[in-house]
């Protein structure tokens, strides 16, 4: 009888032949350059991409915001519910009170050409309201506040709007608008000499003052 060669098998039963390696070479050097090429393109893009459509630096220029905000402030505007608006083709219109971002088209420079400009002012006017400004202060009429009432008034930045307020306007401010003024009334160019603002101008809202540093703050 022709016998079947045996195995010699370890006591757990497994075979006793010599295991094979997995001898595949590490990956290329070459690998790991595109992998730091790919890193550093996709760095400032991604930079860009936060800049144009969630948060973006800016600098106050100017004493319209004073004593709210002081020049040369650094500031984080928060840009990413305009950009969600955008998207749902909706209109952005911040709350009353917020300080807010956005670009104005025909403004004067000191040698009398005309430029857009982007400003920081804060909302007293919503869709719909009737603002009324007279004898150096402004008045708010609204379907809730028929009798009217001073947007100026029981805010945590009431304290820091300057006692003046000049001119004399009384509208109506549209759907998809807002009016907006500085906190520095008596030194502001604002919706008082330029009218309202459409949301399709807004930027965004101030976040946060980064700079100085002792002077911190969050305006969510």
């Amino acid at each position: 009888m022709q016998q079947t060669p045996s195995i010699p098998v370890t006591s757990s039963g497994a075979s006793d032949r010599t295991p094979t390696f997995n001898t595949q070479k590490p990956p290329s050097k070459w690998i790991g350059a595109l992998s730091t090429i790919a890193i550093l393109i996709a760095a400032p893009l991604v930079a860009l991409t936060l800049t144009a459509f969630v948060f973006q630096s800016y600098e106050v220029d100017g004493p319209s915001m004073e004593t709210t905000l002081q020049n040369r402030d650094r500031l984080i505007v928060w840009k990413l519910p305009k950009t969600v608006a955008r998207i749902t083709n909706r209109h952005y219109i911040p709350a009353r009170g917020d300080i807010i971002v956005f670009a104005k088209k025909g403004l004067f420079d000191e040698y009398g050409g005309a430029h857009e400009k982007q400003l920081i002012k804060r909302v007293v006017g919503l869709p719909g309201d009737r603002v009324v400004v007279q004898d150096n202060h402004i008045t708010i009429y609204s379907a809730e506040f028929p009798d009217g009432f001073n947007p100026d008034i029981n805010h945590d930045y009431s304290q820091n709007i300057a006692s003046v307020t000049s001119g004399n306007i009384d509208l109506q401010v549209p759907e998809g608008e807002v009016f907006v003024n500085g906190d520095n009334r008596t030194n502001s160019l604002d919706s008082r000499a330029f009218g309202t603002v459409s949301s399709n101008d807004i930027v965004g809202k101030l976040a946060l003052r980064v700079f100085p540093i002792n002077g911190f703050k969050s305006f969510f």
